[in-house]
Protein backbone atom coordinates (compact mmCIF):
# COMPACT_ATOMS: atom_id res chain seq x y z
CA UNK A 1 0.00 0.00 0.00
CA UNK A 2 1.49 3.41 -1.14
CA UNK A 3 1.69 6.15 1.49
CA UNK A 4 -0.05 9.09 1.18
CA UNK A 5 2.43 12.26 0.57
CA UNK A 6 2.31 15.01 3.46
CA UNK A 7 1.02 18.55 2.44
CA UNK A 8 -0.97 16.64 -0.70
CA UNK A 9 -1.77 20.44 -1.47
CA UNK A 10 1.25 20.78 -3.33
CA UNK A 11 0.61 18.18 -6.02
CA UNK A 12 -2.79 20.62 -6.44
CA UNK A 13 -1.21 23.66 -6.43
CA UNK A 14 1.63 21.60 -9.14
CA UNK A 15 -1.01 19.76 -11.54
CA UNK A 16 -0.42 21.66 -14.38
CA UNK A 17 3.04 20.56 -14.38
CA UNK A 18 2.07 16.65 -14.07
CA UNK A 19 4.52 16.38 -11.35
CA UNK A 20 5.20 13.03 -9.69
CA UNK A 21 6.40 11.53 -6.53
CA UNK A 22 9.35 9.40 -5.40
CA UNK A 23 10.08 8.21 -2.21
CA UNK A 24 13.23 9.54 -0.66
CA UNK A 25 15.04 9.06 2.46
CA UNK A 26 11.92 8.41 4.55
CA UNK A 27 10.53 11.26 2.43
CA UNK A 28 8.42 12.56 -0.57
CA UNK A 29 10.53 13.71 -3.42
CA UNK A 30 8.18 15.88 -6.23
CA UNK A 31 9.80 16.11 -9.81
CA UNK A 32 7.90 17.74 -12.91
CA UNK A 33 10.16 16.25 -16.17
CA UNK A 34 13.21 15.81 -15.19
CA UNK A 35 14.10 17.84 -12.61
CA UNK A 36 13.25 17.52 -8.73
CA UNK A 37 11.75 20.32 -7.48
CA UNK A 38 10.81 19.97 -3.50
CA UNK A 39 11.11 17.61 -0.67
CA UNK A 40 7.77 16.65 1.43
CA UNK A 41 8.97 15.83 4.87
CA UNK A 42 6.77 15.39 8.04
CA UNK A 43 8.90 13.10 10.46
CA UNK A 44 7.49 14.63 13.76
CA UNK A 45 11.03 15.01 14.60
CA UNK A 46 12.88 17.71 14.37
CA UNK A 47 12.49 21.81 12.64
CA UNK A 48 12.99 20.22 9.49
CA UNK A 49 9.92 19.08 8.79
CA UNK A 50 8.27 21.41 6.10
CA UNK A 51 8.89 21.53 2.55
CA UNK A 52 12.76 21.56 1.13
CA UNK A 53 12.88 23.58 -1.83
CA UNK A 54 16.06 22.32 -4.50
CA UNK A 55 17.63 25.88 -5.31
CA UNK A 56 21.16 26.88 -5.04
CA UNK A 57 23.35 28.82 -2.36
CA UNK A 58 23.24 32.14 -5.18
CA UNK A 59 19.38 32.32 -5.21
CA UNK A 60 19.11 32.11 -1.67
CA UNK A 61 19.12 35.81 -1.13
CA UNK A 62 16.60 36.62 -3.29
CA UNK A 63 13.85 33.86 -2.78
CA UNK A 64 14.02 34.69 0.78
CA UNK A 65 12.55 38.26 -0.61
CA UNK A 66 9.31 36.32 -1.54
CA UNK A 67 9.40 33.27 0.85
CA UNK A 68 10.76 35.13 4.14
CA UNK A 69 10.80 32.16 6.47
CA UNK A 70 13.38 29.96 3.86
CA UNK A 71 16.59 28.72 5.55
CA UNK A 72 18.85 25.71 5.93
CA UNK A 73 17.95 22.50 6.84
CA UNK A 74 19.71 21.80 9.98
CA UNK A 75 19.73 17.73 9.23
CA UNK A 76 22.51 18.43 6.43
CA UNK A 77 24.58 20.05 8.71
CA UNK A 78 26.13 23.26 10.00
CA UNK A 79 26.32 26.39 7.96
CA UNK A 80 24.54 27.65 4.85
CA UNK A 81 23.13 24.50 2.86
CA UNK A 82 22.18 24.39 -1.14
CA UNK A 83 18.29 23.15 -0.39
CA UNK A 84 16.49 25.21 2.01
CA UNK A 85 13.45 24.72 4.22
CA UNK A 86 9.94 26.08 4.23
CA UNK A 87 9.27 24.95 7.98
CA UNK A 88 5.91 23.39 8.87
CA UNK A 89 6.63 25.44 12.23
CA UNK A 90 6.12 28.59 10.31
CA UNK A 91 2.77 30.02 10.95
CA UNK A 92 2.40 31.07 7.42
CA UNK A 93 3.97 27.97 6.16
CA UNK A 94 0.93 27.18 3.75
CA UNK A 95 1.03 31.21 2.13
CA UNK A 96 4.56 30.43 1.03
CA UNK A 97 4.24 27.25 0.08
CA UNK A 98 1.79 28.02 -2.75
CA UNK A 99 3.79 31.10 -3.36
CA UNK A 100 6.62 28.96 -4.05
CA UNK A 101 4.76 26.45 -5.89
CA UNK A 102 3.29 29.36 -7.96
CA UNK A 103 6.91 30.25 -8.33
CA UNK A 104 7.93 26.79 -9.86
CA UNK A 105 4.40 27.17 -11.75
CA UNK A 106 6.03 30.56 -13.92
CA UNK A 107 9.13 27.87 -14.51
CA UNK A 108 10.89 30.40 -11.57
CA UNK A 109 14.98 28.95 -12.53
CA UNK A 110 16.06 29.57 -9.38
CA UNK A 111 13.71 26.22 -8.11
CA UNK A 112 14.48 23.29 -9.13
CA UNK A 113 17.51 20.70 -10.34
CA UNK A 114 18.40 17.99 -12.48
CA UNK A 115 19.70 14.98 -10.30
CA UNK A 116 23.18 14.56 -11.20
CA UNK A 117 22.42 10.76 -12.13
CA UNK A 118 20.04 12.13 -14.69
CA UNK A 119 22.10 14.87 -16.23
CA UNK A 120 23.17 14.24 -19.85
CA UNK A 121 26.93 13.24 -19.91
CA UNK A 122 28.55 15.08 -23.13
CA UNK A 123 28.77 13.36 -26.33
CA UNK A 124 31.24 10.93 -26.74
CA UNK A 125 33.71 11.34 -29.83
CA UNK A 126 33.15 8.49 -32.49
CA UNK A 127 34.95 4.92 -32.55
CA UNK A 128 38.00 5.11 -33.39
CA UNK A 129 38.22 3.66 -37.65
CA UNK A 130 39.96 -0.02 -37.31
CA UNK A 131 44.00 0.17 -37.86
CA UNK A 132 44.81 -1.20 -41.65
CA UNK A 133 46.33 -4.33 -40.19
CA UNK A 134 42.86 -5.15 -39.06
CA UNK A 135 40.84 -4.45 -41.63
CA UNK A 136 40.01 -7.65 -43.90
CA UNK A 137 40.93 -7.84 -47.58
CA UNK A 138 37.69 -7.16 -49.46
CA UNK A 139 38.62 -9.76 -51.52
CA UNK A 140 38.25 -12.23 -48.47
CA UNK A 141 34.95 -10.67 -47.36
CA UNK A 142 32.74 -11.63 -50.65
CA UNK A 143 33.92 -15.65 -49.97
Amino acid sequence: MATKAPYDFVLDELAPLSPWTRPMFGCTAVYAAERILLVLRDRGKDDDDGVWVATTREHHATLRQALPSLRSISVLGPGETGWQVLPRSNPRFEEEVVEACALILARDPRIGKVPAGARRSPPRKPAAKASAAKRVPAKRRAR
